[in-house]
């Protein structure tokens, strides 16, 4: 599955530091962090009905990342809005959009690795693209991947910082063996989420979740347990290992690009998907997706 060009992405305006550029023309400087050492940290947003879906958690969890990462002269949550709002006004985008926020540590004044090179600021990009939910429709085949998680002894989860090596070397191996992504394990062999997602689980009626140690707390991830709870739908946070996956009634994924999707086979084991809970999770997701998020000013 390779997400295809949309042509209505031809002419779009990134926002990098306060410009809006063509597409063409948005480029940042080969001094920049992001460039010299994936320096940088990033959301994904969507964008529904003229809203844009969990907005503020979002934000908060790039300052989080940039905070922890040390970045200096970090951009306000007013002006990050500011670019974000600009940038979807000057692409006419109120729906079906996805929004790539990065930031990155900023330009350094010679190449290396020193923080301290780093003496003009952070560097702010909205890329924002119609794109449609990656997973739309769609049932999942994965793979286990050989690649291991990162867990807090090598790097912290909870930085959602924009080095993805481990999670592009999973990708590609689920790319060789003809699948949708590849589950990711910790290092102790229990599983910590896909190269790009979260993943749940279903078995006699429980939802159940790998622990946020090696994973990623997900956005789209936390909603899902609060809609869990709100709903009468027991669910837990428990280690996972794959054989429990192959056997469980339903398997799924969860993430801002891909919203909710159904995995049909693991490691060629077809998953036997014979409940309900996820349709009725998915259904409550897409009225909050229709209905909640913070309305655009234009």
């Amino acid at each position: 599955m390779i997400q295809q060009f949309d042509k209505r992405n031809k002419d779009i305006k990134v926002w990098i530091n306060g410009e809006l550029l063509h597409r063409d023309q948005a480029k940042i400087s080969v001094f920049d962090s992001a460039l010299q050492g994936g320096d940088a940290v990033w959301e994904g947003m969507r964008v529904y009905n003229g809203r844009i879906f969990c907005f503020e958690q979002h934000l908060s969890r790039l300052m989080e990342s940039a905070k922890s990462m040390d970045f200096a002269n970090i951009p306000s949550l007013k002006e990050v809005k500011n670019a974000v709002f600009s940038t979807l006004e000057a692409n006419g985008m109120k729906d079906d959009t996805h929004i790539r926020l990065t930031l990155t540590r900023g330009e350094k004044i010679t190449s290396g690795m020193n923080p301290k090179l780093n003496q003009f600021g952070c560097t702010l990009i909205v890329l924002a693209e119609w794109k449609p939910s990656i997973y739309s429709g769609k049932e999942l085949k994965l793979v286990t991947s050989s690649i291991r998680r990162n867990s807090p002894l090598c790097l912290d989860s909870k930085i959602h910082h924009a080095n993805l090596i481990n999670n592009i070397l999973a990708k590609i191996e689920a790319n060789h063996a003809g699948v949708d992504d590849a589950i990711m394990l910790d290092l102790n062999g229990f599983v910590a989420e896909t190269n790009a997602t979260n993943i749940f689980m279903i078995k006699n009626g429980v939802v159940i979740t790998p622990f946020p140690k090696a994973c990623l707390p997900g956005i789209t991830r936390g909603l899902i347990i609060e809609l869990c709870i709100n709903n009468n739908i027991p669910i837990i946070e428990k280690d996972i290992s794959v054989t429990e996956l192959y056997n469980a009634d339903e398997v799924f994924t969860t993430g801002t690009m891909g919203e909710l999707a159904r995995v049909a086979e693991i490691d060629r084991r077809k998953i036997n998907n014979s409940g309900n809970i996820l349709s009725e999770l998915q259904a409550i997701f897409r009225t909050l997706t229709e209905t909640e998020g913070e309305s655009l000013p234009f």
